[in-house]
């Protein structure tokens, strides 16, 4: 499955690039396949509890220092599919190359 999150510190001012680092270096620390935008993370796993146990730790990780956090998420759950990430990317680059 992959999900794609958006995690938000509320109340700390305009400049939040510092909180997010914090809920990213999370999701880079798990190992799971991974990729961030100027939007969302996404992180790819086998299961529901292995993906949102990482999603859950990167929003406590931003909740530690802000007093309001807003979570966006967006999943793609689909079993027996691995490298999705990747290839859903590689499906899309092949159509515009045509």
């Amino acid at each position: 499955m992959i999900v794609a999150f958006s995690v938000t510190p509320l109340g700390v001012g305009e400049d939040v690039g510092e909180y997010v680092a914090d809920a990213v270096r999370v999701v880079r620390e798990s190992g799971l396949p991974n990729r961030t935008d100027a939007m969302f993370t996404s992180i790819e796993g086998e299961s529901w509890d292995e993906v949102m146990d990482v999603v859950k730790r990167a929003v406590a990780t931003v909740q530690e220092r802000a007093p309001r956090v807003s979570l966006v998420l967006k999943a793609d759950i689909r079993p027996g599919v691995t490298d999705a990430l990747t290839s859903k990317v590689e499906t899309v680059e092949r159509h515009l190359a045509q």
